[in-house]
């Protein structure tokens, strides 16, 4: 913790609404989380965002997931500015360059080998969303069927295919056409604990009257992020990757939030022991905020003829940079992963605690690794109320879930842990204070 949050006043308002007067004036009204944050941010350092008037935040919330190593990490930051000082290439589209070698070579050592991974790699668009879109597109191209399977609570991005399959309505609605060739079934849990919802799946296959159509592939994540942080159990997704494998249905995997050591290991899948078929990766695979997306495909479906499936900024050779030192400093042996361990039981047992405390909400925890929530069951508008009051308070704190219902924990896996421990504090005493300023509604 910083000297300078240290001696901070318990309390203080973020940027004035007259330095932010721009963005209302000339943004569209499109803009989102500057509306839940509304500070004019100026520098990041580690887990503490600066705004543009000195005042410090923490951050949980680590760009939606994209700065799992936190803001300006030095292990990458000098060898990205190295790159620049000596001219190297910035944009290459596909042509081989030096720095995308090196990142190949990096990914294959510390990553696909120990795991006993084949994948191929496929470089697309900037962005998730270009990502998914390649996969799904790979897997009609491969099996010559359509149909894609998504589940609840699911999000994949918003880009038409991708956004097909894509369960929130608040996303859905703003296409102004039918989104096709996607059946949605209900993900683990949705149904109640007693439910196995892949029983119901598999007996949707078995019937020829039921209606679905046998599908390319199905799309997951294995912990749904903007969904509501609804983790799958091991044993359903096991099931699920036994049912797809005998019926020939290809699995991919949405690795965009939740992998890149988010849940405890590189991939979320990798605890399950399963091996998807196609895997997509973003946010923080380059660790330092710089966009780059990744497909991992077995070799068999790797079915593209050369330039079939296109970008003109699918080669950020910035990216290849930072993610090459990030493999190398973080994952070349098993003591991240033992961090993360470490921190994540601090941040499940904290968040325990602070729901027994406040039982009268009727809070439960959910998660794993670094990727937590806390859901707000029966007071669904609490949670947007509490992440206001956490940053009036100097935390950085975002919501998810279909109602944001969810209070969504997304600490840098780099994050101090007196750090963690400050920010939870401040959590439990923003809820606190809001329970105290509505009590008088019976809560």
């Amino acid at each position: 913790m910083s000297k300078e949050i240290a001696a901070m006043p318990n309390k203080f308002s973020p940027a004035s609404d007259a330095s932010l007067a721009i963005f209302e004036r000339l943004e569209s009204e499109v803009r989102g989380y500057i509306r839940s944050f509304p500070a004019l941010f100026d520098r990041g350092v580690g887990s503490t965002l600066i705004d543009a008037h000195d005042r410090e935040y923490l951050d949980f919330f680590a760009g939606s997931g994209a700065l799992n190593y936190g803001h300006n990490n030095p292990a990458f930051k000098q060898p990205l500015l190295d790159y620049i000082e000596r001219e190297g290439i910035v944009h290459g589209l596909d042509l081989a360059t030096s720095a995308k070698k090196a990142f190949i070579e990096a990914f294959e050592r510390y990553i696909l080998k120990p795991r006993g991974l084949t994948y191929k790699l496929q470089f697309t668009g900037p962005t998730g969303t270009n990502a998914v879109e390649a996969a799904l597109k790979l897997a009609r191209l491969v099996t010559g069927m359509s149909n894609i399977i998504s589940f609840t609570n699911s999000f994949h991005g918003v880009s038409a295919g991708s956004l097909a399959a894509t369960g929130n309505k608040k996303y859905r609605s703003t296409t102004g056409y039918p989104l096709a060739h996607v059946t949605s079934l209900p993900y683990d849990g949705y149904l109640g604990p007693s439910v196995d919802t892949i029983d119901y799946f598999e007996k949707l296959l078995n019937d020829p009257s039921s209606g679905l159509d046998k599908p390319a592939a199905v799309i997951l994540e294995v912990v749904q992020g903007e969904g509501g942080i609804n983790p799958a159990s091991f044993q359903w997704l096991q099931r699920l990757r036994d049912l797809t494998s005998r019926r020939e249905i290809l699995m991919i995997v949405d690795d965009i939030q939740a992998g890149v050591g988010r849940t405890g290991k590189f991939f979320s899948f990798e605890a399950a022991d399963i091996v998807p078929d196609i895997v997509t990766l973003s946010k923080s695979l380059s660790a330092i905020g710089t966009p780059m997306s990744l497909v991992l495909l077995k070799p068999e479906l790797d079915v593209w003829s050369p330039g079939a499936h296109s970008g003109t900024f699918r080669g950020n050779n910035l990216a290849f940079i930072t993610a090459r030192a990030a493999l190398e400093t973080y994952w070349a042996d098993s003591k991240f992963e033992e961090e993360i361990a470490r921190k994540s039981a601090i941040l499940a047992e904290e968040l325990k605690s602070i729901a027994n405390d406040f039982r009268n909400l009727g809070l439960n925890v959910r998660g794993r690794g670094l990727m937590y929530g806390l859901v707000f069951q029966k007071h669904h508008s609490l949670p947007v109320q509490i992440s206001r009051e956490a940053l009036r308070r100097g935390l950085v704190i975002e919501t998810c879930g279909g109602r944001n219902e969810v209070l969504k924990f997304l600490a840098a896996l780099t994050i101090a842990e007196a750090d963690l421990r400050r920010g939870l504090s401040i959590v439990r005493d923003s809820i606190g204070a809001v329970q105290d300023s509505i009590c008088h509604t019976g809560l």
